[in-house]
């Protein structure tokens, strides 16, 4: 009974954004409409609870051969959060640091990406909790498990909407390269994405979706 009012609870805090999709007659499909990716949180932790649910969902996904190479990789402890933080900071501004040394005038309007850089990556490293999402390179069709990751990613980013939180497919903004590194993360598992878990700070603008009519073909294309 708690779940189920939990998840009740998540889907109104969507609402007021959720006004802009269109309307579906089933629960379970307005969590697929309602889904955003969020790049700005609230500090307020995610109740273990929450967090067995979305991991329970991530790993029911579908998989070759019932392999399940997944590992989901749990991270809260704002220390290692602080130095993925400071290594996606350091990467990030390098190259821009270094145009900026290299003009002679630097006024307001040079500096404006580098303060869009500082919010970027302030914004992906404000949540209270991370998941790895990885798949074991030593399992029985490691082949498939290419396909198998993102597959468990998507339920995992589904589960957390439907609870209320935010999310958002990681990968090139958090390199693999800094999980790694910071979080010592075994040479066997290859990295699927990195995302936050949290209550978003003001959810995000609806992005406009592509009209179903220009990406389905029937029998030929």
């Amino acid at each position: 009974m708690r779940a189920a009012g939990v998840a009740g609870t998540g889907l109104a805090l969507g609402r007021k954004a959720a006004a802009t999709t269109e309307a579906s007659p089933n629960p379970l499909l307005e969590v697929f409409a309602k889904r955003q990716s969020v790049r700005q949180y609230k500090p307020d932790p995610v109740p273990e609870e929450h967090l067995r649910l979305i991991l329970e969902a991530a790993r029911r996904a579908p998989t070759a051969m019932n392999q399940q190479p997944w590992k989901f990789l749990v991270i809260r402890d704002k220390e290692k959060i602080a130095r993925m933080k400071q290594r996606v900071m350091d990467a990030t501004l390098k190259p821009i640091d270094a145009r900026l040394q290299q003009q002679t005038n630097v006024d307001e309007k040079d500096l404006e990406p580098r303060r869009k850089a500082i919010a970027s990556v302030e914004g992906y490293f404000s949540a209270p909790v991370y998941v790895v999402v990885l798949t074991d390179n030593e399992c029985p069709w490691p082949d498939s498990a290419k396909h198998d990751g993102p597959l468990a990613a998507g339920y995992l980013i589904l589960a957390a909407r439907a609870l209320g939180y935010g999310t958002c497919y990681i990968t090139g903004s958090i390199p693999e390269a800094v999980t790694r590194e910071v979080l010592n993360i075994p040479a066997r598992y290859t990295r699927v994405c990195i995302t936050p878990i949290g209550i978003p700070d003001g959810w995000p603008p609806f992005r406009p979706k592509k009209k179903l009519e220009d990406l389905v073909a029937y029998e030929s294309l």
